[in-house]
């Protein structure tokens, strides 16, 4: 008789995923760096040369270029394009896939932290917060709307609104732990704030929780801090 399979032999296998397009594209790309045929502060040729070239649609080279942004290999730069990182040989030799899912869970985990702190600093800021502050706040959202105005992705000014707030709420501990939490969130915050329409939800999001503040309504401040939340978590879900 034939031996019996081994029950626990069916947790050696995983099943084969299908490799999406833009994933093919990423490979690609990062094969060229890795073979040194493109170098740290090369320019990326233009996503219409690159679609011609690959065979693919506009569609796949820009989510494969997003991808390698999100995995720090490239870096978009302002008014000039996209650039090769100068980063380690680990960046281009780990699986697409396990870097994409070590993302998504720090992701996961920074706007889990953020949903614990955020709201009740918006509380505390409505509560607490001076009409200096206040007026800080307005400032800050007026440079905001003047970029968006202009296309511009207003990345400073977002951290500048929630830290703002966070100062507003007075406690010192807090903002400390801020501080930390707010380098963790520059990559994500870039990134999101590049999808189309990010942008103009980021600024309502903001002036929802500035107008609750500025009525000092707490429950109001925290809920609207809540919804900021979960509209940047359905977007960076997406884009991981």
């Amino acid at each position: 008789m034939p031996p019996t399979p081994d029950s626990s032999s069916a947790h050696r296998f995983e099943t084969v995923r299908k490799v999406r397009r833009y994933e093919q594209v990423a490979d690609q790309i990062r094969r060229l760096i890795s073979q040194g045929r493109l170098k740290p502060g090369d320019l990326l040729p233009p996503e219409r040369d690159l679609a011609v070239k690959l065979g693919v649609g506009r569609s796949s080279v820009r989510d494969a270029v997003r991808t390698l942004e999100v995995m720090g290999i490239l870096e978009p730069r302002q008014g000039h394009g996209t650039v090769v990182r100068d980063l380690s040989t680990d960046a281009l030799v780990v699986p697409l896939a396990s870097v994409l899912t070590r993302k998504r869970e720090m992701v996961a985990e920074l706007l889990d932290v953020r949903r614990i702190l955020e709201p009740a600093l918006a509380a505390r800021a409505a509560r607490n917060a001076s009409d200096d502050e206040i007026a800080e706040l307005e400032e800050i959202l007026r440079r905001q709307e003047q970029k968006l105005q202009r296309g511009e992705p207003a990345i400073e000014e977002d951290s500048q609104f929630h830290y703002a707030l966070a100062l507003a709420a007075r406690n010192s501990v807090l903002q400390r732990v801020l501080d930390v939490l707010m380098d963790l969130l520059r990559e994500s915050r870039t990134r999101s704030l590049q999808v189309p329409g990010r942008l103009e939800r980021s600024y309502a999001g903001h002036r929802r929780i500035l107008r609750a503040v500025k009525r000092r309504d707490a429950k109001a401040a925290e809920k609207a801090v809540k919804q900021h939340l979960s509209e940047i978590e359905a977007i960076l879900m997406r884009q991981l």
